[in-house]
């Protein structure tokens, strides 16, 4: 199985257009485009069913002490831990290309409508649910993608990882509320193939925002 895609290049940096945040001079960042980025899958083996796509940073601090704070800065040595960017599943088997902007095309405030998506897919939620929890202004259930926006003060890059499964089911067993965890656990057992691209994405000037 093989997963390609025009936004951006395996290895290479994503364009600031598919990223949730870019760089600002002024006040280290603002809100980007946050477009869904163009992606396509071939070589899908027989049997499949449907498809998940997956967006995961495995990079995020383990503890946000350090995080955005003025005159510090979050050690590489720190451990890290995933990060869902988009969760999508139940793509019919018919589909094979994801346009780009197709599943956001906007940074949206409190949350973003979901499950229900483009060819009667389900998408869950992101960690962006979680991470802006304790915001008046921003909190809510963020559903389907939303892009990269690391610490501006990382002292690493980070990575971002887009995985479509080829699936054996038409649909996983998962409703309303959902997440990375609870996906990557419904398709134990249903992976005929999959395939990967990774982008990665800074915030920080000293690693070449």
């Amino acid at each position: 199985m093989k997963l390609t895609s025009t936004s951006f290049a395996d290895g290479q940096k994503i364009p600031g257009a598919f990223a949730f945040c870019i760089p600002d001079a002024d006040h280290h960042v603002c809100l980007g485009k946050n477009l869904s980025p163009q992606l396509a899958w071939s070589d899908v083996p027989a049997g499949t069913r449907s498809f998940a796509v997956i967006c995961h940073d495995p990079d995020v601090p383990s503890k946000g002490d350090d995080v955005n704070q003025e005159g510090r800065s979050v050690p590489a040595s720190l451990p890290r831990v995933d990060f869902f960017h988009w969760v999508l599943i139940d793509l019919p088997a018919t589909v094979n290309a994801i346009k780009e902007g197709e599943f956001s095309d906007d940074v949206t405030p409190r949350g973003k409508p979901g499950p229900q998506a483009a060819h009667g897919a389900s998408q869950g939620i992101n960690n962006y649910t979680d991470w802006f929890a304790g915001d008046n202004d921003m909190r809510g259930d963020y559903y389907g993608y939303d892009g990269p926006c690391p610490p501006w003060n990382d002292e690493i890059i980070h990575h971002y990882v887009f995985t479509v499964y080829a699936l054996d089911v038409e649909q996983l067993p998962l409703a309303g509320r959902f997440g990375g965890p609870e996906v990557r656990a419904a398709m134990a057992g249903h992976i005929l193939a999959e395939a990967s691209l990774t982008g990665t994405y800074t915030l920080n000037p000293k690693l070449g925002a």
